[in-house]
């Protein structure tokens, strides 16, 4: 109720409450020891203790992911608020909604380097979308409702809110979400129609056109991949998906030519490179899709949709820029398409499909099925043949080669499935957004594509899920390398493999059980179904050690630098440059 009078700390919570919020991810310290309280004494939202603040940040990533809705932290001060820091950058660069509470000293102590204390919002200003300091407890209300809208409005990204101890403890009075108006932020929504007719237009002279679709149709909803998938079978064209934006359109359909990029497919990149005209929706031409920037599409004709105005001319120049919602920008591209009843050049049309069709032959993500050692790609395939057929499947991932070989094999038929650090590529970011998902969705199947090196970033997330009895299940493609780093090292660094085989490495299977969890291994192909379906008829966490080819490199490549139409394939590459490995896994140069 408006008007009533309430500690900050409460204050807080209820303004949570109000908000819709359900669930929180955090870890206490002095200076939220009051938040902490007025936890203590309410029933409507869940805390969930992580082991490191990292943690919880990532774990809000994922629920936020998931659903759509943002995700909450809440972290004290000093280190609680440093250790958030790689978090929320995270956030920042993928564009979800966090809103993150974080303990202060006292206002009088503020600047006298009290103990735990840090400039909160000084450091955490360039990793944030905003950030506030509240200073009193009559402001706590509104400026909590006013971070919900800015991190979930226009551009969505992360907002840090820094609440002082005596805050937390002065009483004020509360206004509810209804009675709070942002003053100056008002994001444009819908798009200037003079201009969507005039994108119309150019997409309908297309002679080889493609469609480069982002993650700012997921997070404009349901609706926006919705209506991306009308649209785009009205024209007949095809559509690739950045990183991000995987799931937007289904992989399934003959029109997706799969993902972009640094490690996306011959016919994708090859579609970028020769296209005449390309309609960019809710992407940012950021440089993993660009390659070379002055060989970039050199061609084409470019069209942009996106929320966020920063993004418009900021790495490439476009012809034609609209500013508005994935989603109301499509709708109304549909009407439009419909009433003006525009239709391609059939001829063109097919001429495009006919080459597209001989690149698609070149079978870019093809590897050895006959290998006595288990290939990733192959036991990413298994998974997804195991699993295609439910509905409630979530896939994150930590970050590497395993990352890029799960974007290319597993295959995403509907938004908001698909969690992965793709701007910042933070290692240890897969387990803790597991969790995040399986506490939004807690009868879904989770499953966290990992690598041996980066699962070990943040392990100490499987005690988070040992005590709130979470069946994330973490795959691990164990290589025994820091596989990313590795190729790199053999393809752009004269094979000099500097600091990156892991050689003391724990027994994951001892590690899960360790952890109350179920923990498997698969050292050959033939054992690799069984695990599978062992992992996915268990209802406990689990570790599954998938023991891989050591030395598989993860193609196509682009390599940085280069443009779309110099990439690398795997058969291409100079098999004597490999290096040998030894019985014990060391490699000889």
């Amino acid at each position: 109720m408006s008007g009533q009078e309430m500690s900050g700390a409460e204050i807080v919570i209820k303004a949570l409450a109000d908000q819709g919020v359900d669930v929180i991810f955090g870890y206490p310290g002095g200076a939220v020891l009051p938040l902490y309280d007025a936890l203590f004494k309410q029933n409507r939202i869940k805390h969930v203790l992580v082991r490191q603040e990292a943690g919880a940040v990532h774990a809000a990533e994922g629920y936020a992911r998931s659903t759509g809705k943002p995700g909450v932290v809440l972290v004290t001060s000093g280190p609680g608020a440093t250790n958030a820091v790689t978090g929320l950058t995270d956030a920042l660069m993928d564009s979800i909604p966090v809103v993150c509470l974080t303990g202060q000293v006292a206002t009088h102590m503020i600047g006298n380097d009290a103990f735990q204390e840090c400039d909160t919002t000084g450091i955490t200003r360039p990793c944030t979308k905003h950030n506030y300091l509240v200073k009193d407890a009559n402001d706590v209300a509104r400026v909590m409702h006013e971070a919900f809208f800015v991190a979930s409005n226009g551009r969505p990204g992360p907002v840090v809110v820094d609440l002082p101890k005596d805050v937390q403890i002065n009483i004020g009075k509360y206004v509810g979400p209804s009675n709070v108006t942002h003053k100056t932020y008002r994001p444009q929504v819908k798009g200037d129609l003079g201009k969507i007719r005039q994108a119309v237009d150019m997409i309908a002279r297309a002679r080889q056109p493609i469609f480069y679709v982002g993650g700012g149709v997921i997070n404009s909803g349901p609706k926006a991949s919705q209506l991306l998938t009308e649209f785009v079978r009205a024209t007949g064209y095809p559509i690739t998906n950045t990183l991000m934006g995987l799931g937007s359109y289904p992989a399934s359909d003959k029109q997706f030519v799969g993902m972009l990029g640094m490690h996306g497919t011959y016919e994708a990149n090859l579609c970028m490179h020769q296209c005449d005209v390309m309609i960019c929706i809710g992407a940012r031409f950021d440089d993993r899709i660009t390659g070379r920037l002055d060989a970039f599409s050199p061609n084409s004709k470019k069209i942009h949709i996106d929320i966020d105005p920063s993004s418009i001319n900021k790495n490439i120049a476009v012809d034609l820029a609209i500013i508005g919602d994935a989603g109301h920008v499509l709708e109304d591209m549909i009407k439009v398409w419909k009433t003006g009843a525009h239709q391609p050049d059939a001829d063109a049309l097919a001429s495009w499909w006919t080459q597209i069709e001989q690149w698609r032959k070149r079978d870019s993500l093809k590897f050895d099925r006959k290998s006595k050692v288990i290939k990733p790609q192959y036991a990413i395939e298994r998974l997804y043949q195991a699993t295609k057929h439910r509905d409630d499947v979530y896939i994150t991932t930590e970050v590497g080669q395993h990352q890029m070989w799960a974007a290319q094999h597993f295959h995403f038929e509907k938004p908001n499935r698909w969690m992965t650090s793709g701007g910042l590529g933070t290692m240890g970011y897969g387990l803790p957004a597991a969790m995040g998902v399986q506490m939004a969705h807690p009868d879904a199947l989770v499953v966290d594509i990992a690598g041996e090196a980066s699962i070990l970033m943040n392990i100490q997330e499987m005690s988070t899920l040992a005590q709130y009895k979470l069946p994330v299940k973490v795959f691990i493609l164990n290589n025994q390398w820091m596989g990313m780093v590795r190729q790199w090292q053999e393809l752009l660094h004269g094979a000099r493999y500097s600091e990156s085989y892991m050689d003391s490495l724990p027994d994951f299977v001892a590690l899960a059980e360790s952890f109350k969890a179920v923990g498997l291994r698969a050292e050959n192909p033939d054992d690799l179904d069984g695990l599978i379906q062992e992992m996915l008829a268990t209802d406990k966490a689990v570790i599954a050690d998938v023991r891989v080819d050591p030395l598989e490199n993860c193609f196509p490549m682009v390599p940085s630098g280069a443009a779309h139409n110099e990439m690398i394939l795997g058969d291409e590459e100079k098999q004597e440059d490999k290096p040998t490995v030894t019985d014990d896994g060391l490699a000889l140069v």
